[in-house]
């Protein structure tokens, strides 16, 4: 397990752990791969919409040729004076911060001297940006902005709502997690662990669908373009949990391995050793903050999404230049990504939720209605595309 990069560059090339390389955690790490890799599949999606006449670039006035303005150079100046303050300091007491990093960065700690130079540094940059473009005659002008050149704002715009959204849905997902948050609501609530994948997609779907519906887009075409996308960076996202072990495994495999299994041991049964949990039984001979494994191996689950999310991506990315009624395709990314989750829940560690005499978990709920949502919007569409047939 890798629940930092220091551990993981210690396998590859020997370097000792617990180094300066353990202040980037592999979750947090591979969650940014996620949104760049769904970023990636959705800028080729916008793109490919775009020369089928699908959607279309909308017209907005900017301002141009301006130098740049005190409020301007202030705020970057803030902001650099910020950035300088703590990662200097950072980079020169990480033993001392440990993992502390979320209470390091609420707390007065760090350097001055690193403040003044990123503060000086970003405020130049901006008035020295606004300088290279500064015209005789500034003035405002119409440009076409297309689809695919907005899609780093809507990433980020995801990315920011969906994070908010998984961390709210971890919180009401079981009693003890509310009573955490009420106790200790700002670690909790800013603490790397506990994020629900579902209450992310669904907040974040919410947002976005409002955004570029404001923009002057059609929801139903990013929808599709969306889809492949979307599970693209589950399966990337699956990744992380597994390599950092993150809590998102499976119940305790008591099954006997069979005799025909040709793939590695720990894709039946893992112990998730040096878990960034640091659930379970002590590692002998271990020394540093991540020396535990679980007690018994389970099933490792993130691992067994990560290939089901990528067979579905593969049918996605197979279906979606052959699918011409809108919203089909995302509708069958729901329908899959709801059968997904529900079977894995089968197998992995869950909170139930008393339900109509009932204990599913959370997930098992929303996988439920997530499945049949997909299939009504599936008849939906396609009744919708045939009656527009019918009348042409």
């Amino acid at each position: 397990m890798y629940p930092d990069l220091s551990y993981l560059f210690h396998d590859l090339f020997g370097t000792p752990v617990n180094n300066w390389l353990s202040l980037i955690k592999t979750f947090g790490f591979v969650l940014a791969l996620a949104f760049l890799a769904s970023s990636y599949f959705f800028g080729l999606e916008l793109k490919r919409k775009e020369g089928q006449g699908l959607l279309k670039p909308t017209k907005e006035k900017i301002k141009v040729g301006y130098p740049a303005t005190l409020s301007e150079i202030l705020i970057n100046a803030l902001i650099g004076f910020f950035l300088g303050f703590k990662i200097v300091y950072l980079v020169g007491h990480y033993r001392e911060i440990g993992e502390d990093v979320f209470d390091f960065i609420l707390s007065g700690q760090g350097s001055i001297l690193g403040g003044i130079v990123g503060g000086a540094l970003f405020g130049f940059l901006q008035w020295w940006g606004k300088e290279r473009e500064k015209l005789e005659k500034p003035g405002v002008k119409e440009v076409k902005i297309y689809p695919h050149q907005r899609n780093t704002d809507i990433t980020i715009r995801a990315a920011i709502s969906g994070i908010l959204g998984a961390k709210l849905f971890a919180i009401f997902e079981s009693v003890d997690n509310i009573k955490a948050f009420l106790s200790d609501p700002i670690n909790q609530f800013f603490s790397g662990s506990g994020l629900a994948i579902y209450g992310g997609l669904i907040v974040a779907f919410i947002y976005v669908f409002w955004y570029v519906r404001k923009l002057g887009m059609k929801p139903i075409h990013i929808m599709d373009a969306v889809a492949p996308a979307l599970i693209m960076g589950y399966a990337v996202g699956r990744i992380g949990c597994q390599l950092s072990g993150d809590g998102d495994w499976g119940i305790v495999n008591t099954l006997a391995q069979p005799s025909w299994w040709f793939l590695p041991d720990w894709m039946w049964a893992y112990d998730f050793p040096h878990n960034v949990l640091n659930q379970g039984v002590y590692i002998e001979g271990c020394e540093g903050p991540y020396c535990r494994r679980l007690a018994e191996p389970v099933f490792p689950t993130p691992f067994y999404e990560v290939v089901a999310s990528l067979i579905i991506f593969a049918i996605l990315w197979g279906l979606r230049k052959r699918i011409t009624i809108p919203g089909l395709l995302f509708f069958i990314y729901v329908t899959l990504n709801g059968i997904e989750r529900f079977w894995i829940e089968k197998i992995r560690v869950n909170d139930e939720i008393p339900f109509l005499g009932m204990h599913p978990s959370q997930a098992e709920i929303i996988s439920t209605l997530l499945f049949f949502i997909g299939i009504a919007g599936c008849v939906v569409v396609f009744r919708k595309h045939q009656q527009q047939q019918s009348t042409e």
